[in-house]
C-alpha cells in the first residue's frame, strides 16, 4: 500500500474508532500519543524504538506508521538499517518478510 493510500485509510479507522469510543478506548489513544511526545527519550528515538517492536510483534500497520513517523522525524537510511537489523536479530527470521514491506515502504516514503 502507498503511504498516502494507508494514512487516508489510517485516518478514517481512526475517525471511525474515535467517534464511537468509550472514555477508556480514548483515554488509551491519548496515552499512545502522549507516549511518543519529547521526554527524557527525544520523538524521534521514541519512534524508531516503536518501529523495532512493531516489527518483532510483526503488525504492518503498525511498521508503517512508525516508518512515516520515522521519515517525518529525520531518520536516516543508515540509521534506518540499524533500525531494520535491531529487529531482525530480537525478531528472528520470521521477521524477514515485515522487512521486506518496511523496505518498500520506505522506498515509497522516499519517492
Amino acid at each position: 500500500m502507498k503511504p498516502s493510500e494507508f494514512r487516508e485509510k489510517r485516518d478514517i479507522q481512526n475517525k471511525l474508532v474515535l467517534d464511537k469510543a468509550n472514555l477508556q478506548i480514548r483515554r488509551f489513544f491519548n496515552l499512545d500519543t502522549q507516549a511518543y511526545t519529547d521526554g527524557a527519550l527525544d520523538a524521534k528515538t521514541k519512534e524508531m524504538l516503536g518501529l523495532v517492536a512493531s516489527l518483532v510483534l510483526r503488525c504492518d500497520d503498525c511498521v508503517c506508521y512508525h516508518l512515516q513517523q520515522c521519515w517525518e522525524a529525520g531518520v536516516s537510511d543508515l540509521e534506518l538499517q540499524e533500525l531494520l537489523n535491531i529487529g531482525l536479530v530480537v525478531g528472528g527470521s520470521i521477521v524477514i518478510p515485515h522487512l521486506r514491506r518496511a523496505m518498500v515502504y520506505w522506498e515509497e516514503l522516499k519517492a
